[in-house]
């Protein structure tokens, strides 16, 4: 079947879509881990950080992080770890400007640059000498390994994909977060962003000609940052041409999506339906999960978190 009930059994001390979101953020461990960093020149003039973990020689497994992520979020370091110790060479992709150091040119990262991620996978491909085996994304991660999926089909190089809590309609997603308490969210991120734009366009001329504190939700730092940086007419094109949904179709490689149904960064019906998932996907949907926060109501042999217990599995699976 396309859509399965997950077994995942919620934590009861989690009630609602917030509690269950905001809970991995505050409280999850993050593991030290000796990383090994790479920079990947672009052919641009900008670049990319990687960050490795694990067997060298081992089957690579590609994390991408979510809007504002970073070796910080709360399922990066511990999914690195998890990885490595079940015999996978992890590496993370730090979207630009997303590892620690302003990257060089104006435009930045955003929710469709498939061609970002094709040229990392080939990048790996041939320093390495094989390809990627597999791409988990989270959130914005897994909105554009899904769209690049869709594009790719058969020719994507990779044997599985895994996706959390993704916003499969862009618009939806920055509707959803414009509405009572998801304004947290927004806030949260949106501030980020702004710090992040005061910061690059301290050391450069910044293109734009706006006024950042006139931005006050993602509608109208897509319309007037997003869109113009990276050659969309506004936000409304940005989104049509970047929602991943549309591409869900295309997919050829083993996929499987996890998602909530009462996430707090879009609506259930932005949630595909059974007839859009080719053969290769499947749909698990879950109830207490939140916004990529998935907390057991027990702690298994791989830890408290869902999407680590799923990745494992869904690896495996024949």
């Amino acid at each position: 079947m396309p859509i399965i009930e997950s077994a995942f059994e919620a934590a009861w001390w989690l009630p609602g879509p917030h509690a269950p979101t905001l809970w991995p953020s505050l409280f999850r461990h993050r593991p030290t881990l000796a990383l090994h960093r790479e920079r990947m020149e672009l052919p641009d003039g900008d670049f990319l950080d990687l960050s490795w973990y694990g067997k060298e020689g081992a089957a690579i497994v590609l994390l991408l992080h979510g809007l504002e992520g970073s070796l910080n979020s709360h399922y990066t370091r511990p999914l690195l770890k998890i990885l490595a110790e079940a015999g996978y060479l992890a590496c993370m992709l730090h979207f630009r400007g997303c590892s620690g150091e302003p990257n060089r040119l104006p435009r930045s990262y955003h929710s469709g640059d498939s061609a970002e991620l094709q040229t990392v996978t080939a990048h790996i491909h041939s320093s390495r000498g094989r390809p990627v085996h597999a791409i988990i994304g989270f959130s914005l991660g897994g909105n554009l390994l899904l769209k690049w999926l869709g594009e790719q089909g058969t020719g994507a190089g990779i044997q599985r994909a895994m996706a959390v809590s993704v916003p499969f309609l862009l618009d939806h997603a920055a509707d959803r977060l414009d509405q009572r308490f998801s304004r947290l969210y927004q806030k949260h991120l949106l501030d980020s962003l702004k710090r992040k734009y005061r910061e690059k366009f301290s050391r450069m001329p910044s293109p734009l000609d706006l006024d950042l504190e006139q931005i006050r939700n993602f509608r109208q730092f897509d319309e007037y940052i997003t869109a113009p940086l990276h050659g969309f007419t506004g936000a409304d094109d940005y989104y049509r041409r970047c929602s991943c949904r549309q591409f869900i179709p295309g997919i050829r490689v083993p996929t499987l999506i996890l998602h909530d149904r009462h996430d707090p960064f879009m609506w259930p019906h932005t949630v595909p339906e059974a007839q859009e998932l080719p053969d290769e996907v499947v749909l698990e949907l879950t109830e207490g999960g939140g916004h990529a926060g998935f907390v057991c109501n027990r702690s298994g042999s791989q830890g408290a978190y869902w999407p680590d217990r799923r990745l494992l599995e869904w690896l495996e699976q024949e």
